[in-house]
């Protein structure tokens, strides 16, 4: 008997095999042996199973880090949050901009927001460091770092081509119109980008325990009076 678990998981494989473009009732329909009309019994329309979906997509993560303060706790949490979306073809995609409500996406919320109440961050504080911790840097990053980077790496180029790319094109810059470049270009092309996103991490951790001792004392967004 057809359920709507099985179309999502139809679907999911779907999405790994063919990709976000590629996925449609039809094809989930034809991945089950259906007809795409039969799929409606189970799913309004094609941007509901895509919710259900992108739940789905976020299922598996260990979220049972006991040891160690709060930072690192939510260090870790973050490094398996990115590792979880990069191991899924284009989930990034698929999850930017959407905000996933279901099983797995609210189990994830909980246990974060948990980490950021414990850690003694108000309601709205926390609410407000999972936002930036999971959706503006985690999921961005993953989602810049996934798509190609030049023309080169779209065409089938590697990523170490596409930034032997970027480092020419900045070197042929004039140096008198583009100084910082110029002094920067290759601190730009060379931290690699695990690198990138420790560094990246590292400095959101910091401005948010500074939030916490009370040296940043600015509203969290939607919540006006909670400090």
């Amino acid at each position: 008997m057809l359920t709507q678990d099985a179309v999502v998981q139809a679907a999911l494989v779907v999405l790994e095999r063919d990709g976000l473009d590629a996925l449609s009732m039809r094809r989930v329909a034809a991945e089950l042996g259906l007809q795409a009309a039969s799929l409606y019994w189970h799913v309004r329309n094609k941007e509901e199973l895509l919710d259900l979906v992108a739940d789905a997509a976020l299922a598996g993560m260990d979220l049972s880090v006991s040891a160690g303060s709060w930072r690192e706790r939510v260090w870790v949490l973050a490094h398996r949050y990115r590792v979880l979306l990069k191991s899924r073809r284009d989930v990034p995609r698929l999850i930017a901009g959407r905000f996933v409500v279901g099983r797995h996406a609210s189990t994830m919320m909980e246990h974060v927001l948990g980490e950021f109440r414990e850690a003694g961050f108000s309601p709205g504080g926390a609410a407000a460091a999972m936002y930036l911790l999971s959706v503006t840097y985690v999921q961005g990053f993953v989602l810049q770092e996934m798509n190609p980077m030049r023309a080169v790496e779209a065409l089938g180029g590697t990523p170490a081509e596409a930034m032997e790319a970027v480092s020419a094109e900045l070197a042929g810059l004039p140096r008198e119109s583009f100084p910082h470049l110029a002094e920067a270009s290759a601190h730009m092309t060379a931290m690699d980008l695990d690198e990138r996103f420790d560094w990246g991490l590292e400095c959101l951790l910091d401005g948010l325990e500074l939030r916490l001792a009370g040296s940043l004392t600015s509203a969290e967004p939607g919540d006006p009076t909670s400090r």
